[in-house]
């Protein structure tokens, strides 16, 4: 162990370093993300960052990862946080550094993904009067971080710091910036960084209340025709192992949001796919129909139920667990809600159902089941094959096929091919489905694939996406050649904004403004300007070999352009101001 390495597992000071010893704020700032075990860290250099910059340089137990863009630096530690359920951590500059990474702080903060982010700023004295590069982060941000700080004494900043850390990981999730001026991070004092931390005004409830789970347990039981919907908390909370033990213990049928993938194996049977704008007709019309409705770490958002007034249409019982209480009836009334961690709270409501006298009634359950097979004999998913075009939702099946007992990960942008992704690969496992879900940005897959491959190194990364996504962080395959991190990149390659053009089909009368690209490069050749693979793949037959090939070059970046049929739409799909039921199903349904 080197004396940096010990200096940052225990605290101390490194070898030959007075513990007495002032030490600047970029130093303070660098010893507190060691005590937070970072060690990995996404950023790009500018002038209110240098003395921070010099700090990391005199250290060897981070490793700091060199972006092309900040916007870049803020997806590729977010992709790391979703991936591993640490806290995510870039370092970005003041004025354009921060402005180029509001969008990704955005994405992280609506999909609540715990990050911590150093922005630097002008110096104090300078703040206020329009110096170089200077803008109100903390007024910028505040909409889109769970908490921000602007420290203007170098002596709050290892508290601050801790407290930053602390605040993104509990509770809800989510991002938050530290902002240092550029005299703070020169100025010295006392490096003292608190083991522990209570925070008054920030006292998240993580036990629920025992009446309120009673009362789910005696509704829960006595259901004839229930449902259990779960979203992205489950996995944030590390509630997985909890949400399949309670399916085991109940038998009841079970769906995820796009943001909750891999908390139920995709593979069970009692997993209903996913529902919502592109979910199944099965899991849609069960949401509807359901009499009570058992909802965990989910946000009953308008791309999951739709029109609320349609959802109302029917009278249920709901349960709702969130950790959040601002999340609870914010769109949809619920009857019992319970505040807590929703791991803690399945745990305790597993242990009164199994203490409990009653039982799901057998035939009731039964013929709620037969009913559910009906539906799910519409089979929603299925698509017109063809001998000559790419379909490209059987690029996807094909890839579920060769990697499904392999260690995968998916990333995807968001469009056409992230609805795709989410309905063709069945996920078995949480946090193995990276995309970005509240935000829908675009750009995201590549710069999360990169933060997945340096956490996972040994896992296979597949960044799904498309010929319009792609190229908003190309850049990043720049960053990819650097760092040694070989991802796959499977382009669904339909030459449209898909998803743009899909709406303008079916609701702007097929007038596709703006959604062909017209001069697209050639992404072989980029690919291989940048030193890694490209391979172009123009026919049905060629996919398996292909996507075979760029599973063998496993120390290689490979980027697949596959040129896909531009006219394949992604159904089901339920419209905008339409009822989860209303769904079009098909071509035939126009």
């Amino acid at each position: 162990m080197t004396a940096m390495e010990a200096m940052a597992r225990t605290g101390a000071p490194a070898e030959g370093q007075n513990p007495n010893e002032d030490l600047n704020g970029a130093e303070i700032m660098v010893r507190c993300l060691q005590e937070e075990g970072v060690k990995f860290l996404w950023g790009y250099p500018g002038g209110a960052v240098l003395y921070i910059y010099d700090a990391l340089y005199k250290q060897q137990t981070i490793q700091h990862v060199l972006v092309r863009h900040e916007q870049a630096a803020i997806h590729a530690a977010d992709g790391y946080a979703r991936a591993t359920g640490e806290v995510g951590v870039a370092l970005v500059t003041s004025g354009p550094g921060v402005t180029n990474a509001i969008t990704g702080i955005a994405t992280a903060y609506m999909d609540s993904i715990p990050m911590v982010i150093v922005t630097g700023q002008v110096p104090t004295a300078a703040i206020g009067l329009d110096a170089f590069q200077e803008c109100d982060t903390v007024g910028i941000t505040r909409p889109v971080v769970k908490h921000n700080f602007l420290v203007k004494d170098v002596k709050d900043l290892a508290l601050t710091m801790k407290k930053a850390f602390h605040i993104a990981r509990t509770g809800r999730p989510g991002p938050v910036v530290v902002d240092i001026p550029k005299d703070v991070s020169l100025h010295k004092t006392a490096l003292e960084y608190p083991q522990t931390l209570h925070m008054r005004s920030y006292q998240p409830v993580k036990k629920g209340h025992p009446g309120q789970i009673r009362k789910a347990v005696q509704l829960l039981l006595a259901a004839e025709r229930p449902y259990i919907y779960t979203g992205g908390g489950v996995i944030l909370g590390e509630a997985t192992a909890e949400l399949r033990q309670l399916v085991d213990l109940l038998g009841y049928p079970t769906t995820n949001t796009l943001m909750g993938l891999g908390a139920m194996p995709g593979t069970d049977p009692r997993f209903l796919g996913m529902l919502g704008m592109h979910g199944t007709y099965e899991a849609n019309m069960t949401m509807q129909h359901c009499d009570v409705l058992l909802a965990v770490g989910a946000r009953f958002d308008d791309r999951v139920i739709g029109n609320p007034k349609h959802f109302a249409q029917v009278q249920r019982k709901i349960i709702h667990i969130d950790i959040d209480p601002s999340s609870i009836s914010k769109r949809v009334k619920v009857d019992i809600p319970i505040v807590g961690d929703v791991k803690e709270v399945l745990q305790e409501l597993i242990s009164q159902i199994k203490e409990a006298r009653e039982r799901p009634d057998a035939d009731k359950l039964n013929a709620w089941w037969r009913q559910i097979k009906d539906w799910r004999g519409k089979d929603c998913l299925s698509y017109k094959a063809s001998d000559t075009l790419i379909k490209p939702q059987s690029v996807v099946e094909k890839l579920w096929e060769l990697t499904r007992e392999r260690d995968t990960y998916i990333t995807s942008d968001v469009g056409q091919h992230q609805m795709w992704a989410a309905q063709f690969y069945k996920f078995d496992e949480p946090r193995r489905w990276i995309n970005s879900g509240g935000l829908g940005t675009m750009g995201v897959g590549l710069p999360y694939a990169m933060g997945i491959k340096l956490a996972k190194p040994d896992a296979d990364v597949f960044c799904i996406t498309g010929e319009g996504s792609i190229q908003m962080c190309i850049q990043e395959l720049s960053t990819c050649q650097q760092y040694r991190t070989p991802v796959k990149i499977i382009s669904l390659n339909n030459r449209y904004l898909g998803m743009v053009r899909q709406w303008q089909q079916l609701d702007y009368g097929g007038r596709y403004s703006h959604s062909y690209m017209d001069a697209l490069p050639d992404f072989v050749k980029l690919a291989e300007a940048y030193g890694h693979v490209g391979i172009q793949v123009n026919h049905p037959s060629e996919v398996e070999d292909a996507l075979k090939e760029a599973i063998r070059l496993k120390d290689r970046t490979v980027f697949l352009d596959v040129r896909t049929d531009p006219s394949e739409n992604v159904w089901p799909m339920v419209q905008a101001g339409k009822g989860i039921t209303e769904m079009l199903l098909g071509s035939e349904d126009l």
